[in-house]
């Protein structure tokens, strides 16, 4: 099915506060009042997991406060989609290859391969860009112009970085369960019944994705450091570390601006992410469907006032 076809079968009632994120065979959806994952198991079952969440009416003041609730929540995503990565990771293994491996083992490996991802992304994003536009003498010494091309250089690094990881068969896999949290956000957002027809015939693009986020972030992130006096390389890479937290917080007003409302700045500011989202989400297939609709299906609030974005 087209990309065309899809757009145009999309027709969005509401905006949802339920978000989710792509596993390892599988999607864990986070809704105002309940938290759910469902993964694909080897034997070709969908196991099922729910929480308690606080992110409705009643959530604490720090997750509600402007700029502050932008560093918070991305903290809070951060942590939970580790967990319940390694926790869909764990599940497609059998019990036989649980022991073999070693149940302890595997925790190792997998918190130092969390440990290398850190280090890769701020080798990548913050270390690199500065360290190739410091090479620059017609550049490095002007401020708004290094920032420019700093970033500039980093969302290359970014756009190129995305692309080349989808090209594997399990990531490929996890852009595919993407594409199926999206396509069924917007199913429950058309306010159609969540069945595989009606969620297959919808768009795997949405204003609201953390890929839309991430981009911000860059954009965002430009901006700031536009205004960061330094010109001396190891001192713009600490600043931009400091000023992590602002950008953060600014971006995620920016995305609610953008989620909330529909005009020129705001299509202009979305227009990156959705544009990215052809890399990272892929269209995902019936089986992925019903794992995005079993996780979706238990996070959806009784009191449809709580679920308005």
């Amino acid at each position: 099915m087209s990309n065309k076809k899809n757009n145009s079968q999309c027709c969005e009632k509401f905006k949802s506060k339920i978000g989710g994120q792509a596993l390892i065979e599988g999607i864990m959806m986070l809704g105002p009042d309940k938290g759910a994952m469902a993964c694909r198991l080897p034997d070709g079952s969908i196991d099922l997991e729910t929480w308690t969440e606080n992110n409705g009416k009643t959530a604490p003041w720090y997750k509600k406060t402007p700029l502050v609730r932008g560093c918070v929540n991305f903290v809070i995503s951060l942590v939970k989609g580790y967990k319940y990565m390694m926790k869909s990771a764990e599940k497609q293994f059998t019990e036989e290859e649980k022991e073999e491996s070693g149940s302890a083992l595997y925790q190792i490996s997998m918190y130092v391969g969390v440990v290398l991802g850190i280090i890769l992304a701020v080798g990548l994003f913050v270390f690199l860009p500065k360290f190739l536009v410091g090479l620059m003498p017609s550049v490095k010494s002007y401020r708004i112009l290094r920032s420019i091309v700093e970033g500039v250089v980093k969302i290359a690094i970014f756009v190129l970085y995305m692309y080349l990881i989808s090209l594997t068969k399990d990531i490929k896999r996890q852009y595919m369960y993407h594409g199926a949290e999206h396509k069924t956000i917007a199913c429950h957002e058309a306010e159609l019944p969540l069945t595989v027809e009606n969620v297959r015939t919808q768009t795997r693009f949405h204003k609201r994705c953390g890929t839309s986020f991430i981009f911000i972030v860059l954009l965002v992130s430009i901006f700031v450091m536009c205004f960061v006096p330094f010109t001396v390389t190891w001192q713009r890479i600490v600043a931009s570390l400091v000023l992590l937290p602002l950008v953060v917080g600014i971006s995620y007003e920016c995305i609610r601006l953008a989620g909330n409302n529909d005009n020129l700045f705001t299509r202009i500011l979305s227009a990156p992410g959705l544009a990215m989202q052809r890399i990272t989400t892929k269209e995902p297939d019936d089986s992925m469907i019903e794992i995005a609709i079993a996780a979706l299906t238990e996070c959806i609030p009784a009191d449809k006032a709580d679920d308005k974005w």
